[in-house]
């Protein structure tokens, strides 16, 4: 199939819709690791105030290597999933301290760092490097699906990835070879239509217009085999594992910890504040004891506080 009628239209839409996002301003590899990593589930307008606030705090992945958890953690809340600040830092020290803070741009050596999976292992290859690779995300499953898979339900990520294969770009040293190509693909990518025409421009297209039609289309994502609706937080136990970090940072500001009884008598006056009914006192030693395993926190003689 010639995708170059796709690809046109992608990168006419592109220069239409294109956001002028602050991270985009970059080719920092920390600076646009942190982006991919605030957007995940995160709405774009509170991360371009969150992104310059992290970095104002933490401006170098050795900043960040360096900080202590308590001190990440605080500076991650209102972001939601704690444990990507976590993973944050765990990656950048093994960046700092491993690989004296130069970042792999191989797909298997990023994925091998906490927290990154394919997906932001190719954003931060595409954005920062220009490198070529997939980069199966939620806009561009969406680009993806309304215009090759109409109306088709459940399509899974394996009908895709050949498509945001064959559709990126080969890359900024790929264009004098492409004058000479005959066909429309360079290995297993794109041939570029013109100098602009690169991984970076291109998966910024693809962004652009995905988001704007999942705004004038019934979201085509939706029928993705991977799509999952995101579950209720209010309530739930990712929300009280939430709470209970904000009561022993609160603690930890003041230079205390908190025992169990403590952590449970507070969250159960936050649920009653919330009109929940009280929760029990299993519930949290459970919350606690999950969190002190995934490093936010440790026991010492009986009294909490963050790692």
């Amino acid at each position: 199939m010639d995708m170059n009628p796709f690809r046109t239209l992608v990168r006419t839409e592109g220069v239409r819709l294109y956001r002028d996002l602050p991270w985009r301003r970059t080719r920092d590899p920390y600076e646009i690791w942190l982006s991919e990593v605030m957007l995940q589930q995160t709405q774009v307008a509170r991360v371009e105030t969150r992104w310059v606030e992290w970095l104002d705090r933490f401006p170098s992945v050795f900043a960040l290597a360096e900080a202590g958890t308590a001190e990440v953690l605080a500076a991650w809340q209102g972001m939601g999933y704690n444990r990507r600040a976590l993973a944050l830092k765990a990656a950048a020290e093994q960046i700092a301290f491993d690989c004296d803070g130069v970042f792999p741009t191989e797909v298997k050596e990023l994925v091998a760092l906490p927290g990154i999976g394919p997906a932001t292992a190719q954003g931060i290859r595409a954005f920062a490097f220009d490198l070529p690779g997939v980069y199966l995300e939620t806009n561009v499953r969406t680009v993806v699906l309304h215009h090759l898979f109409p109306d088709v339900p459940s399509v899974p990520d394996k009908e895709l990835v050949p498509i945001v294969e064959a559709t990126c770009p080969a890359g900024l040293d790929s264009f004098e070879t492409s004058i000479d190509v005959d066909g429309g693909s360079l290995g297993a990518y794109a041939v570029p239509q013109d100098e602009d025409d690169t991984p970076r421009s291109w998966y910024y297209a693809m962004l652009d217009y995905g988001a704007y039609l999942k705004k004038t289309v019934p979201n085509p994502s939706r029928r993705a085999k991977a799509y999952t609706r995101q579950s209720k937080f209010e309530g739930s136990r990712r929300q009280k594992r939430a709470e209970i970090v904000r009561m022993l940072l609160a603690a930890g500001e003041l230079g205390e910890g908190m025992d169990a009884p403590s952590v449970h008598a507070a969250l159960c006056a936050s649920e009653r504040d919330a009109g929940r009914a009280p929760v029990e006192r299993e519930l949290v030693e459970s919350i606690l004891s999950d969190l002190e395993r995934e490093g936010f926190c440790c026991e010492n003689e009986g009294v909490w506080r963050i790692a």
